[in-house]
């Protein structure tokens, strides 16, 4: 027989286990290696910031609730995606994002670009009821976040457990997160008011700040450059 030779091989255990064992190990470090000798080399797409304190916490609120189970953060690099939701993705977008999140799955949209599309009120109104505003939709409601308040215990810790792990936060910042947050959600709610929704004092310490804060973030770097192009070559004039 032809490939009468691989009886040899499986019927001695003893080689056999060697031979895979090589094979894995080898496989595997071909696979996990040459990633360590690629860190610090993608660049942050320019204007890109590490996540506030309040976002990182809606970014964690967001996992939570598995939103990315069903929302992805990846436009591919087809017109029929860039048309609908602008430029595609690149790696330096995700940067600072441990895990990140591009995903695959679309049951509802993608949200890579959600970032300023639509005013606080209206992800207010649609975590509420999404029915309200999209009578087809079959995304869960989320209202039981506007009356749980947000636990900002370990805020710091995670800007930490971060910084330790190549983002760039300052010992300021990591110090300050729990005020800085605080301070942000204020902001939030007095937009969220100035927009005619009513809050009370639960409301106006909720999770779906935090929430909507994080989702007001992705994709605005991107959005930003053509005009830091323009500002740049104006100036080079």
């Amino acid at each position: 027989m032809a490939f009468g030779w691989h009886r040899r091989l499986e019927a001695n255990a003893v080689v056999f286990f060697i031979l895979a064992f090589l094979s894995v190990t080898v496989g595997g470090a071909v696979l996990l290696i040459p990633p360590y000798f690629l860190a610090g080399t993608i660049e942050p797409v320019a204007g890109l910031k590490p996540y506030s304190a309040l976002e990182l916490e809606g970014r964690d609120l967001y996992v939570r609730e598995g939103c990315n189970t069903c929302h992805s953060q990846q436009v591919r690099p087809f017109k029929s995606e860039t048309d609908r939701y602008g430029t595609y993705s690149r790696a330096g977008e995700g940067v600072y994002d441990r895990p990140f999140l591009w995903g695959s799955r679309r049951t509802g949209p993608d949200l890579a670009r959600v970032g300023g599309k639509y005013p606080d009120s209206w992800h207010w109104l649609h975590f509420k009821n999404p029915r309200d505003i999209e009578p087809r939709s079959n995304m869960p409601g989320f209202a039981f976040l506007s009356e749980r308040e947000l636990d900002l215990a370990t805020a710091s810790r995670k800007l930490a457990a971060l910084r330790d792990l190549g983002t760039p936060y300052s010992e300021a910042e990591i110090s300050g997160a729990e005020p800085a947050a605080r301070a942000q959600m204020a902001a939030v709610a007095e937009g969220l008011r100035v927009a005619g929704v009513t809050l009370d004092a639960v409301q106006e310490k909720s999770e779906t700040l935090a929430l909507i804060a994080y989702l007001q973030t992705l994709g605005v770097a991107v959005k930003a450059e053509p005009a830091q192009q323009v500002r740049l070559g104006e100036e080079a004039r």
